[in-house]
């Protein structure tokens, strides 16, 4: 099992500097990876600065060598595919290929898409959704591409350099559990981020949903199946490792491959680097 380090890009990691900060924390403790949020706009922490993600990630990769870098999540429809493309495709190779892409619809929508004058309806989303994704994987390729879809065109167009990791970086895909679409989506992929609607945000699901979810995906999993696929949890955990292993043992038994660390949403710690800190440096749950 690989454990990662979960952290908003507002508040005080809206500054790259502290990103970096946390990321060598996390190198030199153990931990396997460091995910940032992806978001433009959260009526629910207004007043609160926000760095782009891929700037934040930037420090981050320029911080380290070994830990695997991302966003949970990207919201794909949110960009123009080609942008997105460019952004990770730089990424990977700043960081000789440690990119991870975590992809969904974002949310909140209505803050995220609405407040910008963009369509909103979850259904055009996943559209765009889906075919900005075979988009994305197309133009990492670094081979021609040409396409005409429901929603984005591309008239031959070579995007170079092609992405270090071949043919492309890990794609896992968000959702939330039990709506069945989402890990449908995700099974096609390399791995399933899912949240749970008994389990807000920095509280650990229970195994029982995640071992229906993770029976779900292994029996839509067709395509791809030779690549490794990751199931990935998040919550929060005590830092003593026998405490931890208490509430992490029977995830992993039930089929989850990477544990997300992350602070309760509604907490005024999410937005400060001094508690998250002090949770890297005590060490992944279960080392």
């Amino acid at each position: 099992m690989r454990f990662s380090i979960n952290i908003p890009n507002f508040g005080d990691f809206a500054d790259p500097r502290n990103v970096a900060t946390v990321a060598t924390a996390a190198e030199q403790a153990g931990w396997d990876g460091l995910f940032v949020w992806d978001h433009v706009l959260h009526r629910q922490h207004r007043g609160c600065p926000f760095g782009d993600p891929w700037m934040l990630l930037t420090a981050a990769a320029l911080a380290t060598s070994r830990i695997r870098l991302g966003t949970l999540l990207t919201p794909v429809p949110r960009y123009h595919p080609q942008q997105l493309a460019r952004q990770v495709a730089t990424l990977d190779h700043l960081s000789g290929g440690r990119v991870i892409f975590a992809a969904g619809l974002g949310g909140p929508i209505e803050d995220e898409y609405r407040s910008f004058g963009d369509a909103a309806e979850p259904r055009l989303l996943a559209e765009r959704l889906d075919e900005g994704l075979e988009l994305l994987r197309r133009f990492w390729s670094g081979e021609p591409v040409n396409h005409h879809g429901r929603h984005y065109e591309v008239r031959d167009v070579t995007l170079q350099p092609a992405t270090v990791q071949r043919p492309c970086p890990p794609a896992w895909i968000g959702g939330y559990w039990p709506r069945r679409p989402p890990m449908r989506r995700a099974a096609r992929w390399d791995g399933a981020v899912p949240l749970f609607e008994t389990a807000p945000h920095g509280h650990v699901p229970d195994a029982a949903e995640v071992r229906d979810l993770v029976g779900y995906v292994r029996k839509h999993r067709t395509a791809g199946a030779e690549r490794p696929f990751e199931i990935v949890l998040g919550g929060a955990t005590p830092p003593d490792a026998a405490k931890a292993r208490d509430v992490i043992g029977p995830l992993y038994d039930a089929g989850a491959t990477w544990w997300d660390e992350r602070q309760v949403q509604t907490g005024p710690d999410l937005v400060r680097l001094p508690p998250v800190l002090r949770r890297i440096e005590a060490g992944p749950p279960m080392a």
